[in-house]
């Protein structure tokens, strides 16, 4: 497969080593100071790049007819125009806001046991959420798809980052640290106990290897995935 690197980054160049690895090839590689470049070479598209860039590139790969894999967050506020472009164009499109295959699991334990405390109102849900000083976002784009699983299966309306500051809203705590991938923790609380669940990434090795497997997955398909239907989560979701 000839690939794209939308983002040459740190995980751009992890995703390269990975891609390389398992026989793909690189036709491009764009990085901040990239101006023009050339999608015709490439058979599909990963972008890594910033918030900014984000919502150009992968609009710019269905007008293309470029399959594209985005694992860029903090730009959902553009999510719905991109997926109305991908939809018109009759493109393919993955985001995810953690393709690591352990969080994505992790999803999944998330949202069960969110739906296993909805009856004790005993118990007080909150989440911390821990990455390296150079992360853009706050929170993560992972805490908020956790944040989203939980809000779906509880009496919770919104999220927010300051504690206290809205009983009906799940509080997050972010913190930024030199050298940490990410640490997500899920925590409920009572006067008698606590339960928690926690995915702690060691390396960033594991995103980019979610990102080849959805990018081999999503050549010749049509629409728009999650790593839900990469992983053949969807059965389990309705557990």
């Amino acid at each position: 497969m000839r690939i794209a690197l939308l983002g040459y980054g740190r995980m751009g160049k992890i995703i390269e080593k990975i891609a390389l690895e398992r026989g793909h090839e690189i036709v491009l590689k764009v990085d901040e100071h990239t101006q023009v470049f050339d999608l015709s070479k490439a058979e599909l598209a990963i972008d890594f790049s910033v918030p900014a860039a984000a919502y150009k590139n992968v609009t710019r790969c269905f007008e293309q007819q470029v399959p594209v894999v985005c694992g860029t967050t903090g730009w959902l506020d553009r999510m719905e125009e991109a997926t109305a472009i991908c939809q018109q164009q009759q493109g393919a499109f993955i985001y995810a806001s953690n393709f690591s295959l352990g969080v994505n699991v992790f999803f999944e334990l998330n949202a069960y046991l969110a739906r296993m405390m909805q009856p004790l109102s005993q118990y007080a849900v909150s989440m911390e959420e821990i990455h390296h000083t150079n992360k853009l976002d706050t929170p993560s784009g992972t805490a908020i798809s956790l944040a989203e699983g939980i809000i779906e299966h509880s009496n919770k309306t919104g999220w927010s980052l300051e504690a206290g500051e809205n009983p009906s809203n799940l509080p997050i705590v972010s913190k930024r640290l030199p050298e940490v991938p990410g640490t997500h923790t899920v925590e409920y609380t009572s006067t008698v106990d606590s339960l928690e669940i926690r995915h702690t990434a060691h390396n960033r090795e594991g995103f980019a290897l979610g990102a080849v497997i959805a990018a081999e997955w999503l050549v010749d398909k049509t629409g728009i995935f999650t790593m839900k239907d990469v992983l053949g989560l969807s059965k389990t979701s309705k557990l």
